[in-house]
């Protein structure tokens, strides 16, 4: 008597088995739209022209002496439409008819369609922010620059680039609250490496949740670093070369860093002249339903005051 085995069953014998688990890719946590002026009165058009006002000058009165009337200084900012952008995709009648987790399917693909616009908007606006400063210059303000190349050691970023670059602040005048950077995920691990383990870690709660979650959480610093709340993004600016002032940095990353306590300090302004959007349609001749998403916008800074570079090596954290 023969027993069933896997010589006379192949046809039973599944070679290729699907889980029903879909991997998908990876998503980054975006920065928060507090980050810029959202622009509301730019509902028509290709650019937006907006005023700026210098400062008055002072000057000492003496008795019977004309003053001297003096015009303050006025200028332009430009906002352009810049960006868009979108995705296409369809699904066959056959591959519903057919297919398995077609619906899950679906419903993964507009994810995906969202999560890579999101990141080309980060990446935009990061870059629009390191475009408003001049490259390979310290864009002083006040006499303190507002672009420097990191210090550390092969220019990593330390605790003395924070406080120069607060301290540049502090000359251009700008409020100490809302200063925020947003730097790359290898400074994190910079500042993690500064973090000693020795016998006060246990007898302090804040070091002890240093050492276990790291410095940061959902890409925002669990502390704040001389004035600085940063955030952790991996669409900030690559700098191929570029020299600052006696610092040299190759294959590097522009750190950015700004002032949102308000609209008036928050250097970057965008204009979304068309949030995201997702538009279905039946296409009757291809038996297909078909979907698109898309997004139109603009970024542009309308101060450099308040806004601060750093450059750091893209791979040394120490």
């Amino acid at each position: 008597m023969s027993s069933q085995n896997t010589t006379n069953s192949t046809a039973f014998i599944e070679a290729q088995q699907y889980s029903q688990f879909i991997l998908r890719n990876m998503e980054f946590n975006m920065l928060p739209t507090t980050m810029y002026r959202n622009v509301s009165d730019f509902g028509m058009g290709t650019t937006l022209n907006i005023k700026t006002i210098g400062a008055a000058q002072i000057q000492e009165v003496s008795e019977e002496t004309p003053l001297t009337y003096n015009a303050i200084d006025t200028g332009n900012v430009t906002l352009a439409i810049t960006d868009y952008v979108g995705d296409a995709w369809s699904v066959t009648d056959v591959l519903r008819m057919d297919g398995n987790q077609i619906e899950a399917l679906m419903a993964a693909r507009a994810q995906e369609a969202t999560r890579a616009l999101n990141e080309r908007f980060e990446t935009r606006f990061l870059a629009a922010a390191n475009a408003a400063q001049t490259a390979a210059n310290a864009n002083n303000i006040n006499g303190f620059a507002h672009r420097i190349g990191a210090t550390g050691a092969n220019q990593t970023m330390a605790e003395d680039d924070l406080i120069e670059l607060a301290l540049a602040f502090d000359k251009a005048a700008i409020p100490r609250q809302g200063r925020l950077g947003i730097v790359d995920p290898v400074v994190a691990a910079t500042f993690q490496k500064l973090v000693v383990i020795n016998s006060q870690v246990d007898m302090n709660p804040t070091n002890q949740a240093l050492m276990e979650k790291g410095f940061d959480n959902s890409h925002q610093f669990v502390l704040t670093i001389h004035g600085w709340n940063l955030w952790v993004s991996n669409f900030l600016p690559a700098i191929a070369s570029e020299t600052v002032g006696s610092v040299t940095v190759t294959t590097g990353v522009a750190n950015i860093f700004m002032c949102v306590a308000d609209d008036m300090c928050k250097p970057m302004m965008v204009a979304w002249r068309q949030m995201p959007k997702v538009e279905g349609e039946r296409n009757k001749d291809l038996q297909r339903d078909e979907f698109l998403t898309t997004a139109r916008w603009g970024v542009g800074a309308q101060r450099v005051d308040t806004l601060g570079v750093i450059l750091t090596d893209a791979t040394a954290t120490e």
